[in-house]
C-alpha cells in the first residue's frame, strides 16, 4: 500500500512540474539562437584520448536552438542559462565583472594545445569584448566555437590592440 502512494505521489509531482521540464519564457519576448560546438577539438590530434571518447562524436554539444533572454543580459548570461538548463557542464571565471569561459562539457581551454579554447560570435561576427560585456539583442544567433588555433581554424586572425 506504502508504494501505491509514493507512486501516485510521484505521478502527481510530475504533473505539477509538467513532468520536470520548465518553457523558459521571457518576460520582455526576446528571442536568440544559441549552439556549442567543438568540432575543431575532436578532429584534433593533440586533444587526449578519453577526451575524445567523451565529447560528442559530432563535435555538436547543443545544437541551434532558440532560447529566451531579458534585456541587459549578455552572451554570457544566456550561455551559462542554457547550459544550467541542458544539464551540461560549464566553468568560468571571473575578473571583476569580465567573465572568461575556461570549460564546457569538460573541455577545456589548452586540451589542444596553447592557443585553444572556446570563442563566440554573433550574427557571423567575433566580437572584440568579453562574452559578460556583450549585451544580446532580440534575434541574435550566439555560436561557442571550440579553436584549437587562437581562431585560425575558424578563419579569425587574433589582433592585438
Amino acid at each position: 500500500m506504502k508504494k501505491i502512494w509514493i507512486g501516485i505521489l510521484l505521478i502527481l509531482c510530475l504533473f505539477a512540474t509538467g513532468c520536470g521540464k520548465k518553457e523558459a519564457k521571457s518576460k520582455d519576448g526576446h528571442v536568440c539562437t544559441l549552439s556549442v560546438e567543438c568540432t575543431n577539438a575532436v578532429k584534433n590530434g593533440e586533444l587526449r584520448q578519453d577526451l575524445k571518447e567523451f565529447l560528442p562524436e559530432n563535435g555538436i554539444i547543443l545544437e541551434k536552438k532558440e532560447v529566451p533572454f531579458e534585456n541587459g543580459d549578455s552572451v554570457y548570461d544566456v550561455l551559462e542559462r542554457t547550459m544550467k538548463e541542458e544539464g551540461v557542464l560549464m566553468e568560468a571565471s571571473f575578473t571583476g565583472d569580465l567573465a572568461y569561459i575556461e570549460g564546457i562539457d569538460n573541455l577545456y581551454e589548452f586540451e589542444c594545445g596553447d592557443l585553444s579554447g572556446w570563442m563566440y560570435c554573433v550574427n557571423g561576427e567575433y566580437p572584440n569584448v568579453g562574452c559578460s560585456g556583450y549585451d544580446v539583442k532580440d534575434g541574435d544567433v550566439i555560436e561557442w566555437h571550440y579553436t584549437c588555433d587562437l581562431g585560425k581554424d575558424l578563419g579569425q586572425e587574433y589582433k592585438e590592440q
